[in-house]
């Protein structure tokens, strides 16, 4: 039977969100005992939680959130694993060759970064993720991948504001979905040789540069035994 995996970080008051982002409040509205009807109110931005960015979050001219096809939040998904690496380390080419083979032979698939650093989740460390050099990003770019995710902050250095693995990728006109969680549950099913979906629906916002998204993974059967 298929498994389904959330990949979603919780939506709650005082969340991380990136530095000079809007904070996240979340408060009842309206009560059953008063109003009839229970109804939150959310504060939040575009970019809270998990979340994909549009092209036009990097570029004024370039393709919003409701601009690009919807099958760009969903599809087949190779992760690759990029766990152990320092704090601030780059994410290279070498290091992406393995899942890239595999990506190229899947034509729409969804390229996943499994960091490890969504362990690291509400602390400080959570700023110090690997991130793709922009000659990782290209990389990606060639292998016909439009949609990476990571379970990291971004893609880039936290605090750079040339954002330049964002700019190939975006330019493209790609999607990412960040602060994504649990990618290790996602790699271990594709190394049992299992299938994986990944669907990152976000909110539909026109004109937006990115939404939430309700992050989730489709996990096949148990791969037949010979």
């Amino acid at each position: 039977m298929d498994t389904w995996l959330d990949l979603s970080v919780p939506v709650v008051s005082g969340m991380p969100v990136y530095p000079g982002d809007p904070q996240v409040e979340v408060e009842r509205a309206l009560r059953v005992a008063t109003d009839g009807v229970n109804v939150l109110s959310l504060h939040m931005g575009s970019q809270s939680g998990t979340h994909v960015d549009a092209p036009y979050h990097v570029n004024s001219a370039w393709p919003a959130l409701d601009a690009l096809p919807l099958d760009r939040f969903a599809g087949p998904a190779v992760v690759a694993d990029v766990r152990g690496l320092p704090a601030r380390t780059a994410i290279t080419p070498e290091l992406l060759a393995p899942a890239l083979s595999l990506l190229r032979l899947q034509p729409g698939a969804i390229l996943l970064l499994a960091t490890g650093w969504s362990a690291y989740w509400g602390t400080d460390a959570y700023a110090d993720h690997p991130w793709l050099t922009p000659e990782s990003a290209q990389a990606i770019v060639n292998a016909s991948v439009r949609t990476v995710g990571v379970d990291a902050l971004s893609v880039d250095p936290s605090g750079d504001p040339d954002l330049p693995a964002h700019r190939v990728l975006c330019g493209a006109t790609g999607v990412i979905a960040e602060n994504l969680t649990g990618l290790d549950r996602v790699l271990a099913a594709q190394r049992a040789g299992r299938s994986v979906e990944v669907q990152l629906f976000p909110l539909h916002l026109p004109g937006s540069d990115g939404a939430p998204v309700r992050a989730v993974a489709r996990v096949g059967g148990p791969a037949a035994s010979a």
